[in-house]
């Protein structure tokens, strides 16, 4: 095992730096064109666990830039399918019996190979036809072992990360548990259920039945499908179907997922949401992101606040959620929040993109040194996929046209579902007690202007940089002005030849020139290492 760890790493250092390395060893170059490509080409290259690492990381914003997510959103889950003995040996493994004893019939060729995992198509003993998903044998350790390899190299190169706002080791670590996740099917067996119960009662969502007894870590038996995908234009239009219709279900149903539920796809692309027997079928449950139920009242809070224009709404939803990471600047994040609302609502709903109006709530948050949970980050990067589902089947729908609308009439009577008996008689006397006191208060207010006894209190933060830079400045003039006058001063004695005389030169002007040029020079240097040259 150690062997094989050595070798897989000088494997790993060998294919990144025959792409350029640079997007570890130094971020500073993430403005070259070409890494974001080189980075997909070279997890490519190093095979399937990679493939699936770059997958995941395509999903996390708050570790890649915007070009780099994209780039690798392009990485193709293929690979070469495992010999029909080795997967006979791991259905036996999990269920000591053969793929012959559970079913009348077993299709030798894979209907897709990915990265973990490759499909079957079988006929149970029924005569129900299933589709048979069996893991990769040793796939699990395999992918340990880079992330562990992907570990050290960050080790190594840990000084280059310090300005990020992320810790990659935490990141590594973050995605090693996803991968662990994904890599027990029986947490998909538990997705798929659940997903099958949170939607049970909308009536064009179809979910897929698993065959539990025929499922375990490694195996999973579900129905097949024999629809076809969401966005196959032509097949839609020959079945008559009303697009935008379609369009107004399917983000329905993904914001009756996150907005209500909690619960939602993780990665709705086109080959995992199928039309099948009219009804929009959802696959591959392998990803799913969960809400808290605080971070699914935020969410809600924060589209309600676009929809009613409430700043401070949005920013109190937003701390609420949000992990700081340093000094929060609340006039600033206001400011913000108010030019991306003002960009907002200047324009038609039609031209607004939900996923990119969190994208940039996303971005206004790490400028302001908060860093948002990893589902909110797993939500955008889904609803920018959604969008682009929906795009293509009906271009005029956009996702927050019934959003808004969503939200404002599951809000409609919010403000009374929470509140109880104790609560509304502590509100209502702090409403009185205040009422009595305003009367009061306006007219000491009053009296204090017109005696002149009214004071402004302004708070300023933040300025001990600026004060500093400014008394460095001035020490600076006046050692210039000192450099001057001594160099002046000696050469007036210089001029006079006064004093004691070395060679018939005064020795006290030599000096004085000696200790100006020292100074001038040290000044010199210090402004050169300021870099305000």
């Amino acid at each position: 095992m150690r062997l094989n760890s050595v070798n897989r790493f000088k494997e790993i250092v060998k294919v990144l730096g025959s792409y350029g390395f640079g997007y570890i060893v130094d971020h500073k170059l993430n403005k070259q064109n070409k890494l974001p490509e080189n980075l997909r080409k070279a997890f490519e290259e190093l095979g399937p666990t990679f493939i699936k690492i770059g997958q995941i990381l395509s999903t996390r914003p708050d570790l890649l830039s915007p070009n780099y997510i994209v780039e690798l959103s392009k990485l193709q889950d293929n690979a070469p399918p495992e010999s029909i003995e080795t997967i006979n040996k791991i259905f036996f493994d999990e269920f000591s019996m053969s793929t012959t004893d559970c079913f009348e019939k077993f299709y030798e060729k894979p209907l897709a190979s990915a990265s973990i995992s490759q499909v079957h198509k079988a006929t149970l003993k029924d005569g129900r036809e299933v589709v048979v998903k069996i893991q990769r044998p040793n796939i699990a350790e395999k992918m340990k072992l880079d992330i562990s390899i992907l570990k050290r190299i960050v080790k190594l190169t840990k000084s280059k990360f310090s300005e990020t706002l992320i810790d990659p080791e935490e990141a590594l670590h973050e995605i090693l548990m996803t991968t662990e996740l994904e890599l027990n099917f029986n947490n998909e067996v538990k997705n798929i259920n659940k997903f099958k119960d949170c939607n049970k009662d909308i009536a064009f969502l179809y979910v897929p039945y698993v065959v539990e007894k025929l499922s375990s870590t490694k195996v999973i038996t579900m129905e097949r499908i024999y629809g076809f995908k969401v966005d196959n234009m032509e097949k839609l239009l020959i079945g008559n179907y009303d697009l935008d219709d379609l369009g107004k279900k399917l983000a329905l149903s993904y914001l009756h997922q996150v907005l209500q539920d909690g619960f939602f796809h993780g990665d709705p692309h086109p080959g995992n949401i199928f039309i099948y027997g009219n009804k929009i079928c959802f696959l591959d449950f392998g990803i799913m992101g969960i809400l808290s139920n605080s971070l699914r009242l935020a969410l809600n809070d924060m589209i309600s606040a676009v929809a009613f224009n409430d700043i401070n709404k949005m920013i109190s939803s937003l701390l609420s959620i949000g992990i700081k990471k340093g000094y929060v600047n609340r006039n600033r994040l206001y400011e913000d929040i108010n030019y991306l609302l003002l960009n907002y609502l200047s324009v038609s709903l039609s031209n607004i993109q939900i996923s990119v109006m969190l994208s940039e709530i996303f971005d206004i948050a790490r400028q302001n040194n908060i860093r948002l949970p990893r589902d909110f980050t797993l939500l955008i990067r889904a609803l920018v996929i959604l969008e682009g589902v929906i795009a293509t089947i009906s271009p005029d729908i956009k996702i927050i046209d019934v959003a808004i609308p969503y939200v404002k009439a599951n809000n409609k009577f919010s403000l009374f579902t929470n509140l109880d008996f104790n609560t509304l008689l502590m509100h209502s006397y702090s409403f009185m007690k205040d009422s009595f006191r305003l009367p009061s208060k306006i007219i000491e207010l009053s009296d204090s202007l017109i005696s002149g006894r009214a004071k402004l209190q302004l708070e300023h933060k933040n300025l001990n940089k600026p004060i500093s830079e400014l008394n460095k400045g001035i020490n600076r003039l006046v050692f210039a002005l000192i450099i001057s006058s001594t160099i002046i001063g000696s050469s007036t004695i210089l001029n006079s030849n006064i004093g004691p005389k070395i060679y018939n030169i005064s020795l006290i002007g030599i000096t004085g020139f000696l200790a100006a040029g020292f100074m001038g020079f040290w000044l010199l240097i210090s402004i050169i290492k300021s870099g305000m040259l």
